[in-house]
């Protein structure tokens, strides 16, 4: 077998040739031809933005779970106990400003038939310590 070496042999061209100063104005004309982007600038809003907004939805479910809580148990009728302490201790309200402001409508509602027994009344009275209370009227 022979030897092959390059060095002996003849070096084969590639058959391209560049001009002479061809690679010398290169550069410039490459960025000539290039387009003039400006850089694409993102912000950290923008970037975090699912983050922010999920974190507001938050904020505003838990202030306003509180509000719906305390409306919804809050209510607009007053309950018969406290309106009868009211009425009982306010001393500028007698009994006959309230008959005064009732209607015969009013009346009627309050017409209630209680069967109550002799023993039944006996036994309210003998323990009720407020019995000046029915006595003695102001």
């Amino acid at each position: 077998m022979k030897d092959f070496n390059l060095d002996n042999e003849p070096k084969i061209g590639t058959g391209f040739k560049t001009p002479e100063g061809y690679f010398d104005a290169f550069q410039q004309k490459m960025m000539e031809n290039l387009p003039v982007e400006e850089p694409k600038v993102i912000s950290l809003f923008e970037r975090n933005r699912k983050w922010v907004l999920s974190a507001a939805a938050v904020l505003i479910v838990v202030l306003t779970i509180p509000t719906f809580y305390n409306s919804a148990s809050n209510e607009d009728e007053i309950d018969v106990a406290s309106m009868e302490n009211y009425l009982a201790y306010q001393s500028n309200i007698s009994q006959y400003d309230l008959i005064n402001l009732l209607d015969n409508e009013d009346i009627q509602s309050l017409d209630v038939d209680f069967a109550l027994e002799d023993q039944t009344i006996e036994d309210i009275l003998t323990t009720n310590t407020n019995l000046e209370n029915y006595l003695y009227e102001n």
